[in-house]
C-alpha cells in the first residue's frame, strides 16, 4: 500500500497543479533554508565579535560568506537535518495544493474537499516547525559523536512527527478532528513507516527538495486507500 501510494504520487509529474506546487514548494524550501543559514551565521557573528573559521566555509564576514560558493556547500549539508522543519512549514501553506491536484486525478468522484483556513493551519505548522528544529539540531550533534546511529533515531523520530502531521491534516479535509485522529491510531505502524521513508530522503541533499511535495501526495493516497478497507 506504501509503495503504490508512492508510486502514484511520482506518476503525476505531468500534473500543471502539480508541478506548480512543486515550484513552490521548491522556493519555500530554499527561503527557509537560506533564511536558517543566514540567521545562524549572524548567532555565530555576535557570539563570536574576532573572526571565525567555519569548515568549508573560511572566515565568517556577512553577506560574501553567505552567498559564497563553499557557504552553500555547506548550507546544503545542514539542509540534511533541516529540510524536515522544511517539510513541517510546507504542509502549513501548499499541502491543499497538492491533495486537491491528486484527488482531482486519481479520485474524481470525490466533492471539493474544504480547505483548511490559512492562519490557524500556518500557525500548526509553525508550531510542528519550532520542535522539528529544536529536535533536528540536537540530532546533528548526536550525530556526529554517535558514528551515525544518531542518525537513525531521528529518522525514527521524524518518521513520527511528519507522520502525524501530514496524515492528520489530509484527513481532516474529509472528516472530523476525533474520526482523523481514530483512524490515525488504527494504522499508526503503518503511517510510522511511511513517515520514516518520507524522512530518509529529506536527509539527502537536493532530493530533499521535492520530498515535502511527494510526500504530501503519498500520504493522500493512504488515506483515501485506508479510507475504502
Amino acid at each position: 500500500m506504501i509503495l503504490g501510494s508512492f508510486l502514484a504520487a511520482m506518476g503525476q509529474w505531468d500534473d500543471p497543479r502539480f508541478r506548480r506546487a512543486v515550484w513552490l514548494g521548491l522556493a519555500l524550501a530554499v527561503a527557509l533554508l537560506v533564511g536558517m543559514y543566514a540567521l545562524l551565521l549572524m548567532v555565530v557573528q555576535i557570539f563570536t565579535p574576532d573572526s571565525l573559521t567555519l569548515p568549508w566555509v573560511g572566515e565568517v564576514d556577512g553577506l560574501t560568506t553567505l552567498v559564497s560558493v563553499a557557504s552553500i556547500a555547506l548550507m546544503l549539508v545542514l539542509s540534511v537535518f533541516l529540510m524536515v522543519p522544511v517539510a513541517s512549514a510546507f504542509t502549513g501553506l501548499f499541502l491543499d495544493d497538492v491533495a486537491d491536484a491528486v484527488e482531482a486525478r486519481h479520485y474524481p468522484a470525490l466533492p471539493p474537499a474544504p480547505r483548511a483556513r490559512f492562519w490557524p493551519a500556518l500557525v500548526d505548522s509553525l508550531r510542528y516547525f519550532g520542535v522539528l528544529v529544536a529536535l533536528n539540531l540536537v540530532g546533528l550533534i548526536v550525530a556526529i559523536f554517535s558514528a551515525g546511529v544518531g542518525m537513525v533515531v531521528l529518522w525514527a523520530i521524524n518518521g513520527y512527527l511528519l507522520s502525524r502531521e501530514y496524515f492528520t491534516m489530509i484527513a481532516l479535509r474529509r472528516m472530523d478532528p476525533a474520526a482523523a485522529a481514530a483512524m490515525r491510531r488504527a494504522n499508526g505502524g503503518r503511517l510510522w513507516v511511511a513517515g520514516v521513508l518520507m524522512a530518509i530522503p529529506l536527509s539527502i541533499p537536493i532530493l530533499n527538495l521535492v520530498m515535502p511535495v511527494v510526500g504530501a501526495a503519498t500520504f493522500t493516497h493512504l488515506f483515501h486507500r485506508l479510507s475504502l478497507r
